[in-house]
Parts: C-alpha cells; sequence; structure tokens
C-alpha cells in the first residue's frame, strides 16, 4: 500500500522503514518461524478477512484529515461527538419485555432503580405480527419471547409511573411499528405530555426484516411507504423520536459477515432516505433522527473498524450523495447489542465473558447505546439476577477500566486503520452492486442479500465443523457433564395468556364501539388515497382500537407478502 506524506515527514523515511522491516523478516522473523511446528495457521478475523503479522506506516494509506479528523467532525471515523464519553456516557438501555405488561413494568422500575438509564422494550411474537393475544395465531405465544400489547390500555399499564418526558424509551418493533407508536405517542397526550418533549427510537426497519428477521406486515413496497409516513409525521411533530433504527443486527445474526452487515445496513439507510427525498422531505429535515443499530460480534477488533468505517461511509454519502449541509444529517447515531447468536447453551457462564469483550468494542468502537446480554439467553428471557451482570458489565466498563477517559483510543492503530479501510472498500462494494440493480428494495424482491448471507451462514459453519473456528465449550474444551448448564431460568407462568385475553375482553366492552368503527374507517381511506396513516392511527388508538384490528386494515389495504425463499 502507498502512504501519504503528511506535513513534516521526510519520504525518505518510509524508504529507510521498509528496508527494516525487510530486513526483520528476512532474518528474526525466519529464525523464530523456522523453529514452529510445520503447521502454518491462517490468522483471519471472525468474518474471514485475512489478518497481517505486523503492519506499519509503509504498509497503510492514511491521509489523517480526510479518513480520520477530529472527534465530532466530519468525516467522523473518530465519534460523533467532540467529547464522547468524557462529557457523556453512552446510554445503558437493557432489553426487557416479558410476560403482562405488569410484568415487565416492573422489570422496567427494576432496571432504571439499578442505573439503567434508557428503556428497552421487546415486544412477544404475536405483537411483532400484527396479532391480538386472543387470536388463533397467538396461540401458546403470549408474552413468551416479550410482552403482549393489544391497546393502549396495555400501553398504560406498561409505563405506569414512569416519566415519559425524562426517560427515552426503544420499542423493538417493525411491520406494526406505526401501531406501537401511534400508541406511546397517544398515551403521552393522554397524560398532556407534549409530543415535542417525549423521544426515543422505535425499530421500524422493514428492508431488514425481509432480509433477515422475516417479522412482516405487508410487502415490501407499501411497507416502505408506511416508514416514510412515520418519519415525515415525527419530523414535524415528534422531533425527539428516532423513527427508525437503521438494523444491522439482525443481518448479522443470521450469519452475515462484519461487511456485509455494514452494506446491507448502509443501504437500507439510502433506501430509506431516497423514499424520503422522493416524497419531498428535505434532507436536512429528517436525516438528524435517522439511528443504527449494529451488532457487536466475537471478532474485538474487527467490530471496532467496523463501527468506525460506519460512520466514515454515511457521513460521505450523506454530504456527496445526498447533498445534506446540516452535520447532524452526516453523523451516524449507533444503537449496539452484543451477539445474542455468539451466545452458547453449553458452559453458559462463559457467556459473560463473551459480552464483556464484545461490550468493550462497542465502546472502543464509539456507540451512543448499549445492550449487554445475558448469560442466560440462549434457554430463556433473562433472570432479575442475569440482567444485572450484564448491566453491571457496562457499568464497570465505564467507571472501572478507564477506556471512557480519552476519545477513540484506538485511532492511528496501523491495523485498526487497515481494518478499516478494508471493511470500508469491501462494503462499498457491495453498496455499488445493489446500486446497479436499483436499489436495496429491488436487491431484497431478486433476493441477493438473502443468498450472500445464506453463503456466508453456511462457510462459517463449515469452518466450525472442521475446526477452523473455535467456539470454547462448543467444539474445544468441552465438558461432557456440562454442569455450568445448571442456572436458575426465567419461567413465563401460562396463565399469562388467559389473563391478557381477559383484560383485551374488557377493554372491547367498555370501548366505544362507533368511536372505533370511525376510526378504523378513517385509518383505510387514509391508507387508500395516500395520505399520511400516522393521524388517522393516533386517533384509533385513543379510541382503544387493538392493534389487529388497526393491521388488518393495513394488510387488507395493502395486502401480505410470502418470503420467495430464493438461496
Amino acid at each position: 500500500m502507498s502512504h501519504e506524506v503528511a506535513d513534516g515527514e521526510v519520504p525518505g523515511d518510509l524508504a529507510a522503514l521498509r528496508t527494516a522491516i525487510e530486513a526483520w523478516r528476512q532474518g528474526p522473523l525466519n529464525k523464530t518461524l523456522s523453529k514452529m511446528a510445520a503447521r502454518k495457521p491462517r490468522f483471519s478475523t471472525w468474518s474471514d478477512v485475512e489478518v497481517p503479522d505486523v503492519l506499519t506506516p509503509a504498509d497503510v494509506k492514511l491521509d489523517y484529515l480526510r479518513e480520520l479528523g477530529l472527534p465530532g467532525e466530519y468525516p467522523f471515523t473518530r465519534g460523533v461527538q467532540p467529547t464522547m464519553y468524557r462529557g457523556r456516557l453512552w446510554t445503558m438501555r437493557m432489553f426487557a419485555g416479558f410476560g403482562t405488561p405488569e410484568h415487565t413494568n416492573e422489570r422496567f422500575k427494576y432496571l432504571l432503580s439499578q442505573g439503567q438509564t434508557g428503556l428497552s422494550t421487546a415486544f412477544d411474537f404475536p405483537t411483532l405480527m400484527g396479532y391480538d393475544s386472543d387470536s388463533p395465531r397467538a396461540l401458546g405465544e403470549v408474552g413468551l419471547c416479550g410482552v403482549a400489547v393489544d391497546t393502549l390500555h396495555d400501553m398504560e399499564i406498561l409505563f405506569d409511573g414512569i416519566p415519559l418526558d425524562r426517560v427515552t424509551t426503544s420499542m423493538t418493533i417493525n411491520g406494526p411499528a406505526i401501531v406501537l407508536l401511534a400508541f406511546y405517542i397517544a398515551l403521552a397526550d393522554k397524560r398532556g405530555i407534549g409530543r415535542g418533549t417525549i423521544g426515543g427510537t422505535v425499530q421500524n426497519d422493514c428492508l431488514k426484516e425481509f432480509i433477515a428477521q422475516h417479522a412482516w406486515l405487508v410487502p415490501p413496497r407499501p411497507a416502505m411507504r408506511i416508514v416514510t409516513d412515520m418519519i415525515e409525521f415525527c419530523s414535524a411533530n415528534v422531533p425527539r423520536w428516532n423513527t427508525v433504527s437503521i438494523s444491522g443486527y439482525h443481518i448479522r445474526e443470521a450469519g452475515a459477515t462484519a461487511a456485509q452487515e455494514l452494506a446491507f445496513t448502509i443501504a437500507d439507510g439510502i433506501g430509506y432516505v431516497e423514499s424520503c427525498l422522493a416524497r419531498g422531505l428535505h434532507i436536512d429535515a429528517f436525516a438528524p433522527r435517522l439511528s443504527f443499530f449494529f451488532d457487536v460480534h466475537n471478532d474485538f477488533f474487527e467490530e471496532i473498524a467496523k463501527f468506525r468505517a460506519a460512520r466514515r461511509i454515511w457521513a460521505r454519502l450523506m454530504k456527496d450523495r445526498f447533498g445534506a449541509k446540516n452535520a447532524e444529517s452526516m453523523k451516524l447515531r449507533t444503537h449496539a447489542q452484543t451477539a445474542g447468536v455468539s451466545l452458547t447453551a453449553q458452559q453458559p457462564h462463559n457467556n459473560v465473558v463473551r459480552v464483556a469483550l464484545q461490550a468493550l468494542a462497542a465502546v472502543l468502537g464509539g456507540t451512543q447505546s448499549l445492550h449487554t446480554n445475558s448469560l442466560d439467553e440462549t434457554y430463556a428471557l433473562p433472570t432479575e439476577d442475569a440482567v444485572t451482570i450484564a448491566l453491571r458489565t457496562q457499568q464497570i466498563i465505564a467507571e472501572e477500566s478507564g477506556v471512557a477517559n480519552t476519545v477513540d483510543p484506538l485511532a492511528g492503530s496501523w491495523f485498526i486503520e487497515d481494518l478499516t479501510n478494508k471493511l470500508e472498500a469491501e462494503a462499498m462494494a457491495y453498496i455499488k452492486r445493489i446500486d446497479e440493480m436499483g436499489g436495496m428494495v429491488a436487491a431484497i424482491e431478486k433476493g441477493y442479500p438473502q443468498r450472500e448471507i445464506a453463503a456466508s451462514a453456511y462457510r462459517f459453519q463449515r469452518q466450525l465443523e472442521a475446526g477452523e473456528r473455535i467456539m470454547i465449550g462448543v467444539n474445544k474444551y468441552g465438558d461432557a457433564t456440562d454442569r455450568n448448564a445448571k442456572i436458575p431460568l426465567l419461567v413465563i407462568d401460562e396463565g399469562v395468556q388467559k389473563y391478557q385475553v381477559e383484560n383485551l375482553r374488557r377493554v372491547k366492552e367498555t370501548r366505544d364501539a362507533k368511536s372505533v368503527t370511525l376510526s378504523l374507517e378513517g385509518v383505510r381511506k387514509a391508507a387508500k388515497e395516500g395520505q399520511n396513516l400516522m393521524p388517522p392511527i393516533i386517533e384509533a388508538a385513543k379510541a382503544y382500537a387493538t392493534q389487529q384490528e388497526i393491521c388488518d386494515v393495513l394488510r387488507d389495504a395493502f395486502g401480505t407478502y410470502t418470503d420467495p425463499a430464493e438461496f
């Protein structure tokens, strides 16, 4: 690789360095290698990017101001804030949600009492798919993988005693995201809390659902219309709300490499930006409230480099491709979560170590918000003790390790900068291919990202089974008795479904049926006539229409979707 000479640097220094490196390789390095075993291992990252033994200024192209800049300044490689954690720690946002709204409200209050600084809501599978707890499709699933929310009444219980204007809330919901956000806004309205004061994030990333997670509501193109409606509405009415959390997490969990996660996530972001611009919105009116969500996997340095590359790619795209003028539009702000797919059922206490290393990588990578997984999550939703250990992991990193004392401490590491460059180049090659296909929606309809991820997942599994990749306790250092697997688990009471269905029945009996009917007709009219869907759905929420009743209107108006299942 070439090296761009910085001010005051003598080109001859690089020539001397290259001579010294060659002498080192021919001398001390070869002498040491000759004494080693005949087997020559291949060193590569978790994503199979080859790792060099030593890097120097002679190997890495680095134009400091163009590639790195300064913290809080374009291209934001070194972070989106000038002070980063010296000014404010990342938000510690532990995922919570199980059983009834009452159960989850108790967990929220417990986590806040333990020092959590933001709420993160997990919904059960019927809610994620737009079905009520009394639907035949919900049988056996109510409250199991998250909290059940059927109406505004459930939202009232879920956030009882929690000040919506002083705590930010994240909601992990995608297909029916517009309905859950409407419930939240309706709750704020009922409490007399101004829409301009509530803050948080709704995941609302329909594109990654079609790529990786498969919890969709309607086909890709109408789904994009719904997301655009939400961005348009919130930009004008709920300015502190992040209307999309553009999510690489689930793409990575499905088997993508770090570069694929980076590329497909950024390409999804491009899709949302283009949809908003086509609607007539100005780039600087909505872009500052777009946020991101990345996985933090096992390869420590690769994950750090991924975050740095993501900020640089997004900044350049927003400035050069979309003409953003406001620096806030160019900043990639991100939530991060440690890799659930890396947790093992075998020797589950090992997961505490994995999570700690992944969390440290997220912090060194410059995340704005972080969720740490609990040791027991391969078996069930976390117990109170397990989630406390996960939260304490973040607090120890923040308060004891010293890594928050300086901004971007790994900048200038030749290995980090080289890896950042490589990930950026590979991601941009993917983005170019997606552009040539007509954008991410067209690429999804062709099955392109799905096939790429499937191939990477297959390759990794082959490496694992061949022993080329090591997972401690799984394919190395296993314990035949697996003594560590006997850990306490959170068990959801089977009575949750009966309780939730009974609550829903009471709501339906006591609400004004005429108001419900009229409000649902308002949603149908807006869907058919191309009006913004947020206002009528908020009104339907206030009439205590159920989530499924609203979602059924959207399914009827826009149709349903079946995965083409291309490989």
